[in-house]
Parts: C-alpha cells; structure tokens; sequence
C-alpha cells in the first residue's frame, strides 16, 4: 500500500516542482500585501499585526484549493485516470498519492508565511509553537479535502478556476480575513460561522496567542469538514467519475 501510494505521490510531486509558478504566486502575494496593509491594520486595530499576519495566510491558502483540485481534474484531462483506477491500487490510496504533495505545498506555504510575520510583520512569536503547526496541519487537511471534493465535481479546469478563486475570496472576507468579524455587519457575522476561513482563522489566532482550549472547536469544525469532504472525493472517485460523464 505505502509503495504505491509512494510512487504515485513521487511523480506528482515532480510534476509540480516542474511548474512552481502558482505555488510561488500564493507565498509572494501574501508577503507583498502584509508589508502594504499593516500600517493601515496596525492604526486601527489592537492587534493589528495578528490580525494583517493570520487574516492573509487564510485568504492565499484557501486559494491553494485550486492547486489540489488541478491535481486530481489533470487525470481526467490526459484521459489517464482510468488507468489508474485499473491498478492495483484503490481510490482511497489514488486520492491520497494525488494530494499528498498538495498537503507538503500547503504546509510549507503556510509555515513560511508565520515566519515571515514574526520577523516582518510584527506577528507575535508563538509562546508554543507546536499549537501553530497543529493548526497548520489540520487547515491543510481541510483544504486539501474540499479541493478534491471540488475536483469531482467540475467538469473543466475553467470551472475549477472560477469557483476556488471566487470561492475563495468569499469564504475568507466571510471569515473574517479582511476585516475583522466584530465590525461587519449582522449578517455577515451570522454568515461568516458557515465559512471554513472563520474556523481556520479563529484557530490560527488562538494557536498564535497559545490558547490551546480555544482551539478545540475549531479544530474539530474543520477536521470534521475534511473528513466529510474526503469521504465525498473518494466515494465519487471509486465510482467511476473520470468516465463519459460524471455520476
């Protein structure tokens, strides 16, 4: 099993490392705005730096969905995914060696962006790390999980394209990754508990700040949203989904 699911993530992470272009993108922009924004977010918030550091790294990872959808929507477009559903390998392990790189991206991605809001943005140092790349980790897992859910779903790399960067920009600002969720209006207070973004951001400060209690039920919110999302992607992908037309 730990053999072919090797084999098959080793040549999408080559694949990848092949086209850096996109991962690059997701960890410049962020770094860029943080700089821009931060006087701005320092002069009318208390915790500006947090909010500027977290709310950002939210936003461009959410973005990175299309990269875990594109993973898995390429097979389909090289009309190569039913050789792969004709190995020995189940779906399960097929969606995990697909998405796994994705999962490294993600993380790295996302660890290098604290870094870099510790020591340019003025983010506070973590009192205990190990509660920062927990909350990495399970937010990459999300992420991964609705990305490949959403890759079953769309039927051209377009689709894709339109529904993870407007998807992406609405579940963010929703979450509060723009503006802090205590100044928006009542319905977007009341919304913004459906957006995954409000969970990952809420968990990412608290991990930050070193409150592990308060990281309980986000963490479980979106531990829950990838299982349920992975459990869709793989069911869909068992059944046949790169055929004719989608079941």
């Amino acid at each position: 099993m730990f053999y072919r699911i090797a084999a098959i993530a080793r040549h999408n992470w080559i694949v990848r490392l092949r086209d850096p272009g996109q991962i690059i993108s997701y960890i410049a922009m962020p770094m860029v705005l943080m700089l821009v924004l931060k006087p701005l977010y320092v002069r009318a918030l208390d915790a500006g730096s947090t909010q500027v550091a977290t709310g950002l790294m939210v936003m461009f990872s959410v973005f990175a969905i299309g990269l875990a959808g594109n993973s898995i929507l390429s097979e389909r477009t090289w009309r190569t995914w039913d050789r792969l559903r004709v190995s020995r390998a189940p779906a399960i392990e097929l969606l995990v060696g697909k998405t796994f790189p994705i999962f490294l991206v993600m993380v790295l991605q996302q660890t290098i962006l604290v870094i870099y809001g510790v020591i340019a943005i003025g983010l506070p140092l973590p009192a205990e790390p190990w509660w920062v790349a927990l909350a990495i980790l399970i937010w990459a897992f999300a992420l991964l999980a609705i990305g490949a859910a959403l890759a079953t779903l769309v039927r051209s790399h377009g689709e894709l394209s339109v529904i993870s960067d407007v998807g992406a920009l609405t579940l963010s600002s929703l979450g509060g990754a723009l503006v802090p969720l205590s100044i928006m209006p009542e319905w977007a207070q009341i919304a913004g508990h459906a957006s995954p973004g409000y969970w990952a951001l809420t968990m990412l400060q608290a991990a930050v700040a070193g409150n592990e209690s308060a990281m309980l039920l986000p963490a479980s919110v979106l531990l829950a949203i990838g299982l349920v999302a992975g459990a869709f992607a793989a069911r869909r992908l068992a059944r046949g989904w790169s055929r004719g037309k989608l079941m």
